[in-house]
């Protein structure tokens, strides 16, 4: 069977031949053997029967991604997007969002939802994810029963069992299509200081092994330091492209210059090549700035580093770069390999440990392969080759051989209530709906077929006591004016609440709610630092005003709140976007994904509240935040 004009696997004829019988699949390969033809097969088939279809993508950049790919496609006019801050064509029968708004809209019965007919699930895995999986499930549990899906994954050990679970609460076949080779085979390595590029079994015989810089008795020890990324880099020589993962955003930065110092990799025709490919994608604003003269070093010799941490457009011009072959060594963290489809000849490994927001541990199965993955470019290389710095003092052997060995991670549910979805429970369904509903998620699927007790019912209810507790709910059955106001708010839903379902946004000024706003969204790490100066006038009278109201003043983070008002009011306050370097040490990238999330929680607002001068306050509140570089972004 030919499509785009290349012949299709068998695996990909059997998902084609489920799709056009109207089931749902769920298609289970490895990264990199074509598992988007599926998804592009079934976007075709629907748009030229005049049907709609939505695409979901896990992070908002491979939904920026996917609408540019899609526009080129299918044309401008048949393709949208929705992100939660960025709403372009959504009248288009190609809608591409992120799964968190594509729950958002199952939970608000929009009407986008009853002209639905397929439902494409990027990274499906993504539903084993501890913050964010819940959202997942929801949308597959919300879905309206006509609808179908194509649920798209590397290796799903479970693939059967969670088809299962689909089926079971949807009514309707659910086919697995699993196809376990490689377009391009893969071939793990570690590389340690004294042993070079070797096999795991090869490390195993030396760990152990006393320090090999130890000669004669008497001799003064010496401290022995681990295998360096410039060491690895020296050894794979003609092996690139390499992309080198490592799992810091400061580390990323510092080896790139470290090994632009060293080496430089393109020739002069290469480097005006590059040039003029920067000019493409840069504006002033962008040019004057310290991390795109760091990153511009670089580049100019074939280096480059990526990470979320960076604007917009150096994320872009360093993808657009490394697409044309001009990056022959690229540092970046894993959110490079999330969707993006840019392989390598070879994939490195800063560490196998990671830090995960919670615990420093070894990574999973799953993610390493999500990551190896990227080695092996199809039709030019004959294998990947993929090579994990290690240090034999404190490696586990075994454990490595475990991750590397082959994908073992099955699909696990992540599922919790949030109130917010308590609200929309009640206010939509019957009691036995309710019931019917809770016991439809993956965790009680599996419970109940291992026999386990489940008590999801027990945290329905203890949500709907709080809750009529605190005035959003009536006898549980009807929800009251806060409660209307609280179903549209998706995130921190009673704190937000608390706070502007009431007069209290009448004593702050515009600034002063976008100092709270960010302090609700602002995700704290260790390294970050801020420049309070300027803060303590405001600080002391946002805290008054919001002081009247006990459970938002247990619940404020009141020193995010004091650390981020003078970078807040700067903004607001109309400074240029250069200037709010001089109070944090944030990254560029990361200020404006915090305006960006506060942006998208005040349209939640707007929509939420019924009081005309409040809605109008929150749309110049809103205004002070999206301009020039934050709003470029947005448009762009």
């Amino acid at each position: 069977m030919q499509f785009k004009g290349l012949t299709l696997d068998d695996f990909q004829v059997e998902a084609i031949k489920h799709i056009e019988d109207n089931l749902s699949v769920v298609v289970s390969a490895p990264t990199g053997t074509g598992k988007t033809l599926v998804a592009d097969y079934t976007i075709s088939k629907f748009l030229n029967a005049k049907r709609r279809v939505i695409y979901t993508a896990p992070i908002k950049a491979l939904s920026n991604q996917k609408y540019k790919d899609f526009i080129n496609d299918y044309g401008k006019d048949k393709v949208g997007i929705m992100t939660g801050d960025m709403v372009i064509n959504p009248d288009a029968p190609l809608l591409v969002m992120t799964t968190e708004i594509y729950r958002n809209m199952l939970l608000a019965n929009d009407e986008i939802i009853e002209h639905l007919s397929y439902v494409i699930f990027d990274e499906i895995h993504f539903i084993s994810d501890r913050e964010r999986g819940t959202v997942w499930e929801e949308s597959i549990i919300f879905s309206p029963s006509p609808i179908r899906f194509l649920c798209l994954s590397a290796t799903i050990p479970n693939a059967n069992e969670f088809a299962e679970w689909i089926s079971s609460i949807k009514g309707h076949d659910v086919k697995v299509v699993e196809h376990n080779k490689r377009a391009v085979p893969l071939s793990h390595y570690i590389f340690e200081k004294h042993l070079g590029i070797a096999k795991t079994d090869d490390l195993a015989q030396i760990i152990g092994i006393p320090d090999y810089n130890i000669h004669r008795k008497g001799k003064r020890r010496q401290r022995e330091f681990p295998a360096y990324h410039l060491d690895l880099i020296r050894e794979i020589k003609d092996k690139v492209p390499c992309i080198y993962f490592s799992f810091n955003r400061k580390k990323c930065e510092r080896y790139a210059g470290e090994l632009a110092k060293i080496k430089d990799y393109v020739s002069q025709t290469q480097k005006a090549e590059i040039i003029r490919i920067i000019r493409q994608y840069l504006n002033d604003e962008v040019r004057q700035m310290k991390s795109y003269h760091r990153l511009r070093a670089c580049l100019n010799r074939g280096i480059a580093y990526h990470h979320a941490g960076l604007l917009p457009n150096l994320k872009e011009i360093v993808e657009r770069l490394f697409e044309k072959g001009l990056i022959s060594v690229l540092y970046a963290t894993e959110t490079f390999a999330v969707g993006i489809n840019m392989p390598a000849k070879t994939v490195c490994f800063d560490s196998l440990e990671k830090f995960d927001g919670y615990v420093f541990r070894y990574l999973n199965s799953k993610e390493y392969f999500q990551l190896a993955g990227r080695a092996g470019r199809r039709g030019i290389d004959r294998e990947g080759t993929v090579i994990a710095l290690v240090d034999r003092r404190k490696t586990d052997v075994n454990k490595v051989k475990q991750i590397t060995n082959k994908d073992i991670e099955p699909i696990v549910s992540q599922f919790r209530l949030s109130f917010n979805t308590v609200l929309n429970l009640v206010k939509n369904h019957t009691d036995d709906e309710i019931d019917t509903i809770l016991k439809s998620n993956f965790d009680y699927f599996l419970k109940q077929k291992s026999d386990k007790q489940v008590r999801i019912t027990a945290s329905f209810n203890n949500k709907v006591r709080k809750l009529t507790s605190m005035g959003y709910t009536v006898g549980g059955e009807k929800l009251t004016d806060k409660g209307r106001f609280a179903i549209h708010i998706y995130f921190e839903e009673l704190l937000i609440s608390e706070m502007f379902f009431s007069s209290m946004y009448k004593q702050l000024s515009e600034t002063e709610i976008n100092c709270l706003i960010a302090a609700i969204i602002y995700e704290e790490r260790r390294s970050d630092v801020f420049k309070t100066g300027r803060s303590k006038d405001l600080y002391v009278h946002i805290l008054k005003v919001i002081g009247k109201n006990n459970y938002v003043m247990r619940h404020i983070n009141k020193t995010s709140l004091f650390r981020l008002i003078s970078l807040i009011r700067s903004w607001s306050d109309g400074k240029e976007f250069s200037e709010l370097l001089e109070f944090t040490n944030l990254l560029e990238g990361d200020i404006i994904r915090l305006f960006r999330r506060m942006i998208d929680v005040m349209k939640q607002i707007r929509k939420a509240t019924t009081d005309p001068e409040f809605r109008e306050k929150i749309r110049n509140c809103i205004k002070k935040i999206d301009r020039d570089i934050v709003k470029a972004e947005f448009e762009g």
